[in-house]
């Protein structure tokens, strides 16, 4: 089974679509552009699909390189068969052909290598082949007996044997398969209470779970506990049994004069060798898969957060809460354009509410503000109430509030980003401005933020950083492209996810704006420093121009498409025959399809059609609520074992895996993603903890 047909049995997709995707990838062509532009010849894979894809066939061919050079080094080194050939050919994964390479692997100086350079490799093979008996016994081991080479007495040569034995178990693929079965039917994974004491893991302090029971989330937690010394962990197997086995291939008769010796060489080799080296592979391949799973998490919950509708052509007033230092106070024109910033102290120790509410009045009448943005951290629900009174007494129409998730604004408001874009002024005042943008654009301004700093995932920090960047930056591709993006007002930020367009290209866009004005129709992005055909092909569809000399530069048909769309213009939308016009007009039906759905809505945003975030006038404390009532909140975060929700309260209401469906559901997103608007009944509050449990089952 070559590459392509492994693909297209792991994905179930046809294997000439594998194919055709993968000349494409080959070509230099991006995942998106294949999503939205070659729909025809990939069969209408979607870009979730495409990107495992093109991840398998990395991995596949990274396979087979490494292949190829385990077979050239132990050719190399004069141990190459035909058999050893054939295995390594065979082998399905990395891991497989490393454990063949093992055994041929350069070494640091170990008791093994020792014992060799002494000369005992052939007393080794002689126990190996249980060639010794108690009659050869003394004439075969004194020829090993050598003065220079430190080997003193019968029980140096022995030790010295037994020494390289214990190695060949341990390297051995068939004896780490047996402990590798093991650990998957019947291994446990211990935790125990560590050097440091800390509560925040004392459910793990006796812990103990069938590995192939873990879930990621407790992995992770285990992991994190163990890195800070509150925690011992171990994984337990059937040693016994493990070694009687490894034994009883080595040596079915105990009664064999080489036994004893085979058999210290196993139990050396074992516990010293082959247990610690399976062990180190177990707990990664445990990390590996929770890293996989929490990766996959983020991902699913960081898609819906970045495609949240925009609430447009309103002015918004973003407030960063505090409590010493007061509140930041920032206002954003319907363009995203600040027009006033200020400080406000409603909040301990000043509490200067009415000082506060003056401020807020006189922004919110001169510059007819509609929304106001309050970041969820620190002080977030002492600074709501004193908004909704304000909304209460100024009784102006239409005027809402709407808690915003602050995670990452103040990494953006120190970045070198944040700087260059308000150089004058402070940190903290940016990050007003963020938090009011986030709820006016949320993809413009998230894109400015490192993905895993938006907070909608689990253990974030503990999982493989360079594979959750690398996995997060293409979610986020996938969500700009789907959108596309204004070329005239687009930030550098928001460009460099454009697909073709590197950070450079990037800068030299807004340069080029900069210098010459806005771009009056996409031909002009060519004159860019850059920019060449191919990138142009990449980037133009995705890249719009509002207003421009070309209608069809503010729509998603790509400019390849422009002679098909503008016979179109002569058509009845509506009434169009699909089949006969893709054959007339030398066109695939799918791309048709996208083109006349273009004409009948240019200019579209596809993030109109997500749940809008829902804007409050009242508040809600934890004290007015009741078990049964029933509440609308929006979806903060989905984890392993459920998903929290913004019901109006300080803290976010838990909705337990076993309460969100009355149907078995395997994980939370399989029914909800971030930002869905949902009916939740409370069933549990502890007003000490100040935590509500909440339900989503028969309402």
């Amino acid at each position: 089974m070559n590459i392509f047909e492994k693909i297209s049995k792991e994905l179930n997709i046809k294997l000439n679509q594998v194919e055709q995707t993968v000349k494409l990838i080959d070509e230099g062509n991006t995942i998106p552009f294949i999503a939205r532009y070659r729909k025809e010849v990939t069969g209408n894979l979607d870009d979730e699909v495409l990107r495992n894809l093109d991840e398998k066939l990395k991995y596949l061919r990274n396979l087979e390189a490494r292949k190829e050079d385990v077979i050239r080094l132990i050719f190399e080194l004069g141990e190459l068969t035909d058999e050893i050939k054939s295995e390594i050919t065979k082998a399905q994964t990395l891991s497989r052909v490393e454990d063949i390479y093992l055994p041929f692997r350069p070494k640091k100086r170990t008791r093994a290598t020792i014992a060799k350079e002494k000369g005992l490799k052939e007393l080794s093979d002689l126990i190996l082949n249980r060639k010794l008996t108690d009659k050869n016994f003394q004439k075969e081991v004194s020829k090993f007996i050598n003065e220079e080479k430190e080997v003193l007495t019968t029980e140096d040569a022995i030790d010295g044997a037994i020494d390289i034995i214990a190695e060949k178990i341990s390297e051995d693929k068939d004896f780490r398969d047996i402990l590798r079965n093991d650990a998957k039917k019947n291994g446990y994974l211990i935790s125990e209470k560590g050097k440091e004491e800390n509560n925040v893991y004392d459910m793990y302090y006796e812990f103990k779970e069938k590995i192939n029971l873990l879930v990621p989330h407790r992995i992770l937690a285990i992991n994190r506990g163990e890195k800070e010394k509150a925690l011992k962990v171990s994984i337990v197997l059937n040693d016994e049994k493990n070694i009687s086995d490894i034994l009883f291939s080595l040596c079915m008769d105990k009664e064999n004069f080489c036994y004893e010796f085979l058999k210290r060489a196993v139990v050396d080799g074992y516990n010293r060798l082959l247990f610690p080296q399976i062990e180190t592979e177990i707990r990664n391949d445990l990390k590996e898969m929770a890293d996989e799973k929490s990766i996959e998490v983020f991902s699913k919950n960081l898609k819906p957060y970045i495609m949240q509708s925009p609430i447009l052509d309103r002015v918004v007033l973003g407030i960063d809460p505090g409590f010493r230092t007061g509140c930041k106070v920032a206002v954003i024109s319907k363009t995203g354009s600040l027009l006033s910033y200020t400080n406000i102290y409603p909040t301990k120790p000043q509490e200067k509410i009415k000082e506060a509410k003056e401020i807020l009045t006189k922004l919110i009448k001169k510059y007819d503000v509609k929304l106001i943005a309050i970041g969820n951290g620190t002080a977030s629900r002492e600074t709501e109430k004193v908004i909704v009174e304000l909304i209460d007494e100024l009784k102006i129409k239409d005027l809402f509030y709407s808690i915003v998730n602050e995670a990452g604004a103040s990494i953006y408001s120190a970045s070198k980003l944040g700087q260059e874009e308000f150089p004058d002024l402070d940190v903290t005042v940016r990050g007003a401005i963020s938090i009011a943008r986030r709820i006016q654009d949320p993809m413009a301004e998230l894109v400015k933020i490192e993905p895993k700093h938006i907070g909608v995932g689990q253990y974030q920090h503990d999982v493989n950083q360079k594979k959750l960047d690398e996995t997060l930056s293409s979610v986020v591709e996938d969500c700009v492209n789907k959108v596309g993006v204004d070329v005239n007002t687009a930030s550098f930020s928001l460009l460099s996810y454009i697909s073709g367009i590197s950070k450079t290209m990037a800068k030299n866009l807004v340069s080029y704006r900069d210098e010459n004005g806005i771009f009056k129709n996409r031909e002009e992005i060519k004159k860019v420093k850059g920019i060449g055909p191919k990138a142009f092909t990449q980037a133009a569809g995705f890249l719009r121009i509002r207003n421009g000399e070309n209608p069809l530069d503010n729509t998603a048909v790509h400019p390849e498409s422009y002679d098909v769309a503008k016979q179109l213009y002569e058509k009845d939308l509506d009434k169009i025959d699909i089949s006969k016009i893709s054959k007339e007009l030398n066109i695939g039906e799918l791309t048709l399809k996208d083109i006349i759905e273009e004409l009948k809505r240019p200019g579209r945003d596809i993030r109109s059609d997500m749940p809008k975030p829902i804007l409050r006038s009242d508040i809600l404390s934890i004290e007015d609520l009741k078990v049964g009532m029933t509440l609308k909140g929006t979806v903060r975060n989905v984890v392993d074992f459920g998903a929290f929700v913004d019901i109006g309260i300080k803290n976010d209401g838990l909705v337990h895996i076993s309460q969100i469906s009355n149907k078995y559901i395997k994980h939370p997103s399989e029914v909800l993603k971030v930002s869905d608007i949902v009916d939740v009944k409370i069933l549990e509050i502890d007003l000490e903890k100040q935590k509500v449990k909440l339900t989503m089952k028969n309402i």
